[in-house]
């Protein structure tokens, strides 16, 4: 599929170069301020320097007084506090801070997190009977509960009280718990609505150690685990989250978490400066294994233990889950290309619904992602057994997979999640009219230039550009992630040095000059390409990221292609 560039402009020159001279930074970079907000000297200073000190007050979120009181006394009390979590890292990360939390106030709490499988997504009322059971008397949900309407309702006939910490988009209602806490409520003043479910569990943990004058420093050792979750559930890297991840990975680096520190050393993360994408591609699917595989309680287990040697042993569960993850993941995938080839139209197929007797329910939402970025269409995808449906869905960009499957809602069990990703239940025999129906409604919303795939470029530069200054400047805008994205880079008149080649799984590999100066470079899954800059006698030019490459302990400038042509 052909990638439509978007070179991002529409600034005037005289605007750039002022904000460059007042910042001394190189134009390109003046231009990627500017498109993300920054227009000043003092923006800026905001973006770059703001650390902890600049969160906001967390008694700005609506109920936190509310909820935050209630934990206090419940502490006060001697009351058994169970923290739910959900069971990918979001909820891990969430349930394992404030496990960790509660530990360093000296008061131990217990932890649930549901079975994928068994279970499903969020509370369920049997699950509820057996906390209560326990002698539980408050439960705090992280990162699921905002549609928990029965079980809340369970939760307080059976005498248990419960607080809401989640992220999600809230419906009309809120369910029936002491406090609600999610910046997404309609009524809430929290001045940052797109905070992850490890970041307003952060926040009620900050709320309880200010009102309990706890030692705050204590509190922020745990925003390695913060960084994580943010990181991996893929939330706005701006604003709070922009802190959290900063001042988290610097956390991470020289974390004292016994768990974390056999996890860097299993995947050698240990003694390197580590980004958003060490945590995306190396750890977080390594924590997500055991969840999808599984019992995702095993990462909580890892995360809060102190033993090093059932660190090291939980570690190689993880990446034994994490091998057998990738394998199945493969075989869904490739399934559901061979479904899709020969039948698929781009003029008529506006979502792609596919659903299979064999699939893995853990595996598909990672399968609909690869099935979007082929074929760049909103894609769901469903595990279908025993008359009853388990589905993933993920969306392109500009498009709301959650609105849409919200319009059919009456077709289904459950649903719930984000713009791009969400999860959903649904009888076997409803699939077809639910495919019918998510169709219609996405023809009714979707435009042509929606199902054109865009590359957006921040920029031309030359070779000769990319100094040591350039690279330190692109290093404090880090970290990476949506709002606030790697800038991409176009470069003209690009030759090939020596013969490219193909390397590990269809991975393009050559040497690219222009002006003298030579770069290696690496475009992921663009194999395909080999022949185009073969057999063209001519230049050609190239889309890519500028990164650090470090092998054998050297370190040099790579770029990473992202279009040719």
């Amino acid at each position: 599929m052909d990638i439509q560039w978007i070179v991002e402009d529409g600034v005037s020159d005289e605007v750039i170069k002022q904000l460059a001279d007042d910042l001394r930074v190189p134009p390109v970079f003046a231009h990627i301020l500017f498109s993300r907000g920054i227009k000043n000297l003092a923006d800026a200073k905001h973006f770059f320097r703001d650390g902890i000190e600049c969160l906001h007050d967390p008694f700005l979120m609506a109920d936190m007084e509310l909820a935050s009181q209630t934990v206090i006394n419940a502490m006060q009390e001697g009351q058994k506090i169970l923290i739910y979590g959900d069971y990918d890292v979001d909820g891990i990360t969430s349930t394992s801070m404030l496990v960790l939390f509660f530990r360093q106030m000296g008061y131990e709490v217990e932890y649930h997190i549901p079975n994928r499988i068994k279970d499903g997504y969020g509370l369920n009322v049997s699950t509820i009977e057996n906390i209560h059971a326990k002698g539980i008397e408050l439960i705090i949900t992280v990162d699921c509960g905002i549609t928990a309407f029965e079980e809340t309702r369970r939760a307080a006939e059976l005498g248990m009280q419960v607080i809401v910490c989640d992220h999600h988009q809230p419906g009309a209602e809120l369910p029936e718990a002491v406090a609600v806490l999610n910046p997404k409520r309609n009524d809430c003043p929290f001045p940052f609505k797109e905070l992850a479910g490890v970041g307003v569990a952060f926040k009620l943990a900050q709320a309880i150690a200010l009102r309990s004058e706890f030692d705050i420093d204590q509190l922020f050792r745990l925003l390695d685990l913060v960084a994580i979750g943010s990181a991996a559930d893929i939330v706005p890297l701006v604003d709070e989250n922009r802190i959290f991840t900063r001042a988290g990975l610097l956390a991470l680096m020289q974390t004292d978490n016994t768990g974390l520190k056999a996890l860097l050393k299993r995947t050698r993360l240990d003694n390197k400066n580590l980004g958003t994408g060490d945590i995306i591609f190396v750890l977080a699917p390594r924590m997500n294994a055991v969840g999808r595989m599984g019992e995702a309680s095993r990462a909580v287990e890892l995360l809060t233990t102190s033993d090093e040697e059932k660190a090291e042993a939980i570690v190689t569960v993880l990446e034994n889950e994490n091998l057998n993850r990738r394998v199945l993941d493969e075989g869904t995938f490739k399934e559901a290309q061979s479904m899709l080839d020969g039948s698929f139209n781009p003029e008529e197929d506006a979502v792609l619904v596919l659903e299979s007797e064999k699939w893995h329910p853990g595996i598909i939402g990672i399968a609909a992602s690869r099935i979007v970025e082929k074929y760049y269409r909103p894609t769901v995808m469903i595990s279908n057994t025993d008359g009853k449906g388990k589905g993933s869905a993920r969306s392109i960009s500009g498009f709301s997979i959650y609105d849409a499957i919200e319009s059919c809602s009456d077709l289904l069990l459950s649903f719930g999640g984000h713009k791009y990703a969400a999860g959903l239940s649904i009888k076997s025999e409803n699939i077809p009219e639910f495919r019918k129906r998510i169709n219609a409604f996405a023809r009714s919303v979707l435009t042509e230039e929606l199902l054109k795939k865009k590359l957006r470029i921040s920029g031309g530069i030359r070779f000769a550009d990319i100094t040591e200054k350039f690279l330190l400047v692109l290093k404090m805008l880090a970290p990476f992630g949506p709002q606030n994205l790697k800038p991409v880079f176009c470069s003209s008149g690009v030759k090939v040095i020596g013969t490219p080649r193909i390397v590990g799984s269809n991975h393009l590999r050559f040497r690219a000059a222009q002006g003298g100066i030579t770069f290696d470079a690496i475009g992921f899954n663009l194999g395909g390409k080999i022949d185009q800059i073969k057999k063209k006698a001519g230049p050609f030019d190239i889309a890519y990221l500028v990164e650090e490459n470090e092998w054998k302990g050297r370190v040099s400038t790579q770029l990473r292609i992202r279009d040719i042509r």
